[in-house]
């Protein structure tokens, strides 16, 4: 047994799948499929394991995953669905080929010739004969009823991940046409983020009622901790129980992050694979932590919306106020908050005392003030979801409130040499 096998980051864990905590959404979710004529929501927060749950609890050969990020129309999602069912839509394709030409002359009203005009008169035209070429495709399919006639009774199910990235105007139609497609045993998930988890709802009302919620969360550390245990005792090794705290703590409630602290933990140690015999004691101390967390950031390259996180908005004449810090650089309030985020212990979502406590725990002397903090924080979670493309942190200036959705933006930040 490999280790690669017992620890599988960004795949279907086998050996390491933990699902104790998901039993009763499991439950939920076998009990909305026989209800039929329904829509399954799926919300929880990226890396969270929504796709592996599914996966596991509806069976890869059951599924037709798409997702909705690059669509820009319904046609767009739709043929996935047939590409991957293998239906053919029925497009066809007109080519026509053309040369120009131009004849000239007095006209008499001849019969039987199509560019004469009745009548006398002097007229030049055009026709068109073999040397240029132009194609029609003819897309006019009605994609709601194949979609009917293939998928309705079925027992297949279409999984829409990242519906959130489907554009307003374009979850309009689709939701209208899922409607009508669920009223005919087409089954469907559809999986998002939590703060678009009701989109498809927002975008046709009529579906509140017809659809299921479940939601998901970000892993607890005890729930994350099962994952080392379990794939170490497979391997034959062993590792304190601190050690598993850490990198528990280091995953930030994702699953996916812990199998890869997991699987690197394994090749700092030479342990590739499974030796009978003695257990292996893994190497358990803080220096063994920054080995596998420094080697692991590898996987979570941020460095271009950091960059833009850290440089700050460009000042209009104004220079920053900087700040001395403990280590003996001169900084702004931008890399002050990034540095204040990556201390300990890790932390998704800071509150404004706890984040300025962080700061000033920073600063030397003097520190940035509350509205320069707050003000900062507003700017670079534009920055970094315009960068992105997505929101991968939220500032709630209401409640003044700074939200990481990504972990692994929070592992780059702890981890890496920005």
């Amino acid at each position: 047994m490999k280790a690669v096998e017992v620890f599988t980051p960004g795949k279907e864990p086998g050996i390491t799948y933990i699902d104790d905590h998901l039993k009763e959404r499991a439950g939920r979710l076998a009990d909305a499929l026989s209800s039929g004529a329904t829509v399954i929501s799926l919300s929880g927060p990226s890396k969270s394991g929504k796709t592996v749950f599914i996966e596991k609890n509806i069976g890869k050969d059951r599924l037709i995953q798409v997702t909705g990020a690059g669509v820009t129309d319904t046609a767009k999602l739709w043929d996935r669905v047939f590409d991957l069912i293998g239906t053919p839509t029925g497009k066809s394709v007109t080519t026509t080929t053309s040369n120009e030409s131009s004849l000239g002359g007095k006209l008499g009203g001849e019969a039987g010739v199509p560019f004469l005009a009745k009548g006398s008169g002097e007229v030049s035209a055009g026709y068109k004969s073999g040397g240029s070429s132009a194609e029609k495709v003819d897309t006019s399919i009605d994609y709601l009823q194949l979609l009917i006639r293939e998928l309705g009774g079925t027992g297949l199910v279409v999984f829409i991940d990242d519906f959130h990235y489907i554009p307003s105007d374009v979850q309009v139609e689709l939701s209208n046409q899922i409607k009508e497609a669920i009223r005919n045993d087409v089954i469907f998930v559809v999986a998002s983020v939590p703060y678009h988890s009701d989109d498809a709802i927002r975008a046709n009302p009529d579906l509140r009622g017809r659809m299921i919620k479940l939601d998901f969360d970000y892993w607890r550390p005890d729930e994350l901790a099962k994952i080392a245990q379990k794939g170490f005792e497979a391997l034959n090794a062993s590792a304190s129980p601190a050690y598993v705290t850490a990198l528990a703590s280091e995953a930030a409630g994702s699953p996916q992050l812990m199998q890869s602290l997991c699987l690197n933990t394994c090749f700092e140690n030479d342990v590739r694979e499974r030796a009978d015999g003695a257990v292996r004691q893994l190497a358990s101390d803080r220096a063994a932590i920054e080995k596998v967390c420094s080697r692991a950031v590898a996987i979570a390259d941020y460095s271009s919306t950091v960059a833009k996180m850290k440089q700050g908005p460009k000042t209009r004449g104004t220079e920053r106020n900087s700040y001395l810090t403990s280590s003996q650089d001169v900084v702004d309030v931008y890399p002050l908050i990034l540095r204040a985020i990556a201390q300990d212990p890790p932390e998704l979502t800071l509150r404004y005392p706890n984040l300025q406590g962080r700061i000033q725990s920073l600063c030397v002397k003097d520190h940035p003030s509350g509205s320069s903090v707050t003000g900062a924080c507003s700017h670079m979670a534009g920055i970094a979801n315009d960068s992105e493309n997505r929101n991968v942190i939220e500032w709630d200036g209401g409640s003044d409130v700074f939200d990481i959705r990504d972990p692994y933006l929070l592992f780059y930040l702890r981890w890496s040499d920005y």
